[in-house]
């Protein structure tokens, strides 16, 4: 992992692990059509990511919703063929997790 190491993961609140993910979905939908080995790079990190999460224990009430989550990612990854699912959507619901994670950096 780059950024993060499996261990910290695993001890980042539920909001700051969506949050990362929102980077990453940002970065995929930013070179999607454009970049095709960025595209790729962002796309599979967001999946890293999101499996970190679902094996998170702390989250196991949060399964369905985590899982029906990384569904839509790969619908939309795919075109959106089967949910109608854009990345830009999903950055859209993304996008509260990633302004709460900003704000409680500023303020330190």
């Amino acid at each position: 992992m780059s950024n993060v190491s499996e261990s910290r993961w695993h001890t980042l609140p539920l909001a700051e692990q969506m949050a990362n993910i929102g980077s990453e979905v940002g970065r995929a939908a930013k070179w999607q059509d454009k970049d095709p080995a960025r595209f790729n790079g962002a796309v599979a990190r967001a999946l890293e990511l999101i499996d970190l999460t679902l094996e998170d224990s702390r989250w196991h009430s949060r399964l369905p919703e985590l899982g029906r989550f990384k569904e839509f990612f790969c619908d939309a990854v795919l075109g959106g063929h089967e949910y109608g699912t854009t990345l830009s959507s999903l950055e859209n619901y993304l996008l509260p997790f990633m302004n709460v994670t900003a704000r409680k950096y500023s303020l330190q």
